[in-house]
C-alpha cells in the first residue's frame, strides 16, 4: 500500500515538473514578468539563474534585456525653407521597465509600432522647424558657400550661414522630446540617429540640372581662358621664332659678305699676279654659261669673243 501511494506521489510529481512547469530559467539577456490568471504579480525578474513559480496558475512572460533595433520607413519631410526631402532614420532601444512594458503594450511588435508613431513625429517637428543646412551639418561653424553669380570683376563672391543646431544636436533633441513619452510604456531610447538625407525626386532633378549648368558655366570660363592663354602662348612663340629667324639671317648674310670679301680678295689677289689669265678663265666661263647645243650664236670671225678659239686653232 505504501509502495503505491508513493508511486502514485512520484507520478503526481513528474506531472506537475513536466506540464506545470514550476521551474523556470532566465538568460543573461532576458528578464521575465510572473502573471497570474493573466495579471502580472510582483517586480520583474532580472537576475539570471533558475526560479520558482506556482504551476499551472502563474505564467512567465520573457522579454529582452538587451538592446534592440528599430528601423524608421523613410518620409517626405518639408524644411524650414520650403525644401522637401527623404528622412530616413534608425535608433536602438531597450525594455527598461519590464512591468510597465507588459502593461502597456505587452509584446515587441507593439512596441515597435509605438516607436514608429513617436520617433517619426519628433522627427517631422524637428525638420520642419529647421533650415535644409541644420539637417545635413552637423556643425555650428561658419560655413563658407559659394555664390554663383559673379560680379564684373568675374570674381567668385562668398556667402556666410552660421548653423546654430546641426544635425548632430537635431538627433538628440529627437531623443529628448520622444524619450518622456517612451518612458511611459517601459521604453528607453538609446540612441537615435539620421541614416540617409536626400531630395525628393523633383527637387533632386532640378538640383543635378542647377549643378550641371554651374558645372558648364565653369568649363566654359576655364576653356575660354585656355583659349586665350593659348593664343598668348603662341603669339609669344612666333614672336620669338621670328626674332631667332631674324638674327639666324643676319649672322648668315654676314658670314656670307665675309666669305665674299674674303673671296674677292682673293680672286683679286691672284688676277693681279696674271691679267692675261683672269681674262682667260673669265672667258671660259662665259663659254660654259652662254653657249650649249640649242644655241646658236653668228659673229664675225674678227671678234673678240672667240680670241681664245682662234689662238687655240693656231696651236
Amino acid at each position: 500500500m505504501i509502495n503505491k501511494i508513493l508511486s502514485i506521489t512520484a507520478i503526481v510529481i513528474l506531472v506537475l515538473l513536466v506540464i506545470g512547469r514550476p521551474l523556470y530559467t532566465v538568460d543573461e539577456t532576458e528578464q521575465v514578468i510572473i502573471t497570474q490568471f493573466g495579471k502580472p504579480i510582483g517586480e520583474a525578474v532580472t537576475e539570471p539563474g533558475l526560479h520558482f513559480k506556482i504551476p499551472f496558475i502563474q505564467k512567465a512572460s520573457y522579454f529582452a534585456k538587451n538592446l534592440l533595433e528599430w528601423d524608421g520607413d523613410p518620409g517626405q519631410i518639408p524644411t524650414k525653407d520650403k525644401t522637401f526631402i527623404w528622412v530616413d532614420t534608425f535608433a536602438r532601444w531597450r525594455i527598461k521597465n519590464p512591468l510597465v512594458f507588459y502593461k502597456a503594450l505587452n509584446n515587441e511588435m507593439a512596441a515597435q509600432k509605438k516607436l514608429d508613431d513617436i520617433l517619426d513625429a519628433a522627427t517631422y517637428n524637428l525638420v520642419t522647424s529647421n533650415d535644409l543646412i541644420e539637417v545635413v551639418r552637423s556643425s555650428d561653424r561658419l560655413l563658407p558657400v559659394a555664390v554663383i553669380t559673379r560680379d564684373k570683376t568675374d570674381q567668385a563672391k562668398v556667402k556666410k550661414e552660421r548653423i546654430d543646431l546641426g544635425r548632430k544636436k537635431m538627433t538628440r533633441g529627437i531623443e529628448e522630446q520622444a524619450a518622456p513619452k517612451l518612458a511611459e510604456f517601459g521604453i528607453e531610447i538609446v540612441d537615435f540617429r539620421i541614416k540617409r538625407v536626400n531630395y525628393v525626386e523633383e527637387v533632386r532633378k532640378k538640383v543635378y540640372e542647377r549643378m550641371i549648368a554651374e558645372r558648364k558655366q565653369i568649363s566654359e570660363k576655364f576653356r575660354s581662358e585656355g583659349k586665350g592663354e593659348s593664343k598668348k602662348i603662341k603669339g609669344e612663340q612666333q614672336k620669338e621664332l621670328r626674332k631667332i629667324q631674324s638674327e639666324a639671317y643676319r649672322k648668315v648674310e654676314e658670314i656670307k659678305g665675309k666669305a665674299d670679301a674674303e673671296a674677292t680678295k682673293i680672286y683679286a689677289d691672284a688676277f693681279g699676279k696674271d691679267p692675261e689669265f683672269y681674262s682667260f678663265i673669265n672667258t671660259l666661263n662665259i663659254y660654259r654659261n652662254a653657249l650649249d647645243e640649242n644655241i646658236r650664236v653668228i659673229l664675225s670671225t674678227n671678234s673678240d669673243f672667240f680670241k681664245y678659239l682662234k689662238e687655240y686653232n693656231k696651236k
